[in-house]
């Protein structure tokens, strides 16, 4: 897992290679200028929503701040997956694709019972499948509600708010096929 000095350092190199200051990156986002400074120093944890706002801002996934610059190898070994947990979040994503270079990205993703994915339905560019491995979810998109029991696999527009809802009670286990890859 990324520690919180490497994520700050990448945002902040991203930030500058697009030419913009903190004051322009937190009026783009929505957020203060000491939060992102205290981001980048890695002393504040962003949540899900703010490292999306700002992958968002960057025009680039939220995993492209957990990628190391290491070359392709199409294996991802279980050990050597890149993960994503939100500090005060019952949350953790992993990367089962290789990089963010290819048409399609794969997570995974464990929600302890009663958790959500974000407190409001997010959106993203694209299309995504979810499988469920283990547990029960309940996934708003749009206005709709649905149900998924293990083995159930849901597709949707990814441009539709939608949130996922551990159900059961035992970790939510799930899946997605994301494409393009956007998370």
């Amino acid at each position: 897992m990324i520690s919180n000095k490497d994520l700050g350092k990448k945002i902040r190199e991203k930030r500058k290679q697009r030419g913009l200051n903190l004051s322009q990156l937190a009026k783009k986002i929505g957020y203060t200028s000491s939060f992102l400074s205290q981001v980048e120093r890695g002393i504040a944890d962003p949540s899900i929503t703010s490292l999306r706002k700002i992958a968002e801002a960057f025009e680039v996934p939220i995993f492209y701040f957990m990628l190391d610059k290491i070359e392709y190898n199409p294996v991802v070994k279980r050990g050597d997956r890149k993960s994503l947990r939100f500090p005060g979040s019952n949350l953790t994503f992993e990367l089962l694709s290789p990089d963010l270079k290819r048409n399609i990205e794969m997570i995974s993703a464990r929600l302890e019972p009663g958790a959500v994915t974000c407190e409001e339905p997010l959106t993203h560019h694209g299309e995504e499948c979810t499988l469920v491995i283990q547990g029960s979810m309940e996934i708003q998109i749009g206005e709709e509600v649905y149900n998924l029991e293990e083995g159930d696999t849901i597709y949707y527009f990814a441009s539709i708010p939608h949130k996922i809802t551990s159900t059961g009670e035992e970790d939510l286990i799930f899946v997605s096929a994301i494409t393009p890859p956007d998370f």
